[in-house]
């Protein structure tokens, strides 16, 4: 996770937040998965750069152009982004930025995912 600023556009920490993912094992021998394959975006991610970045470091990017597709067609990625942001909007506390400090805002948004897993976890042990 990473916070910036409310005036800095999406598009401008994208990389950033890609070199941000960590290690992902999926069972398999070798090295670790560093990034995923595929990498869907919204129109807001629409640029040139965008792209070139996301292909050199072997991400298929799947960002819908502007002008030219639909919305629609992200419907099924795009949800899972939603609904996360639906869980943290639950939380006062990060709907609502009240700290100053960037290291406290962010420890309550570990806070809040953590408590959000549990709850999944919880919900899918009484099912």
């Amino acid at each position: 996770m990473l916070i910036t600023g409310a005036n800095v556009h999406d598009s401008q920490m994208l990389i950033n937040s890609i070199d941000a993912i960590p290690d992902v094992r999926n069972g398999k021998r070798g090295r670790p998965r560093r990034r995923p394959v595929k990498l869907y975006a919204d129109k807001g991610y629409d640029s040139k750069k965008c792209r070139l970045e996301l292909k050199e470091r072997g991400i298929i990017p799947r960002i819908a152009r502007r002008g030219v597709d639909k919305n629609d067609r992200l419907g099924k990625h795009r949800w899972v982004v939603e609904r996360t942001n639906a869980w943290l909007n639950q939380y006062r506390r990060l709907k609502i930025r009240w700290e100053r400090r960037a290291d406290i805002h962010l420890a309550f948004l570990f806070i809040a995912c953590a408590l959000i897993c549990i709850k999944q976890l919880h919900r899918l042990c009484t099912i």
